[in-house]
């Protein structure tokens, strides 16, 4: 490679990375694990939403609402089978180690 060469980067892939709010989003893992539900079970429980002054804020951190470990979080049960409505009745139960229910697979 000859010392006038220049360097050129990859043009970012566009999977939401002009979101800055992606961009701080925390990674999913390759499979979800029970640790990881369980994990995200405390993540949507503890960050959930609170009615504040300013607006909706994270109970844990007041942060803006939803905040990094509740999308991830909501993300995770997503991604293993739990609807809305499902993870919404975690939030409202209040118990960061609920056992999640078990996502029904169609035969």
């Amino acid at each position: 490679m000859s010392s006038s060469a220049t360097h050129r980067l990859r043009p970012a892939v566009s999977s939401g990375a002009d979101d800055p709010e992606a961009l701080r989003d925390i990674p999913l893992p390759p499979y979800v694990t029970g640790e990881d539900v369980q994990f995200a079970v405390r993540a949507v429980v503890v960050h959930a939403p609170r009615r504040w002054s300013g607006g909706v804020v994270c109970r844990n951190d007041a942060s803006p609402h939803p905040c990094r470990l509740h999308r991830w979080g909501t993300r995770v049960l997503t991604l293993r089978g739990l609807h809305a409505a499902e993870i919404t009745a975690l939030i409202e139960r209040g118990d960061p180690a609920a056992v999640p229910p078990t996502p029904k697979h169609p035969a």
